[in-house]
């Protein structure tokens, strides 16, 4: 069973964390989160295409950050179930966003894995 202490959902929350801090500073981050920011623009186009009513530099943040790695992690890296990485993101909205941070990252993962599915 998953729980908070689970390598797994730490390293997310430290890459959660690094994504965000790189909005703001430029600093030296871990491998992991060099290979997102590697491709963050296409990420950034995928989440604009999943949310068009959301500009991605209008979005909240911390919720970029936990978009950025979930949909990295379902597009890119391919190691995890879709169901699996969706949770870890909605964990992440409810530990790092506000209110309605769960609800917006849960559809427009939603709306990615539509998109893939089609594809």
């Amino acid at each position: 069973m998953k729980t908070s202490h689970d390598p797994r959902h730490k390293r997310r929350e430290r890459i959660v964390q690094e994504l965000f801090s790189l909005q703001f500073l430029k600093q030296a981050v871990s491998p992991d989160t060099e290979k997102i920011m590697q491709h963050v623009t296409q990420l950034d186009k995928a989440i604009q295409k999943a949310a068009p009513d959301f500009p991605v530099e209008k979005i909240n943040k911390a919720d970029l950050a936990i978009l950025r790695l979930a949909v990295y992690e379902l597009t890119i890296e391919k190691k995890e179930p879709h169901n699996v990485i969706i949770d870890e993101a909605v964990e992440l909205a409810k530990a790092f966003g506000n209110d309605s941070s769960s609800a917006f990252i849960n559809g427009v993962l939603g709306h990615i894995i539509s998109y893939a599915k089609s594809s």
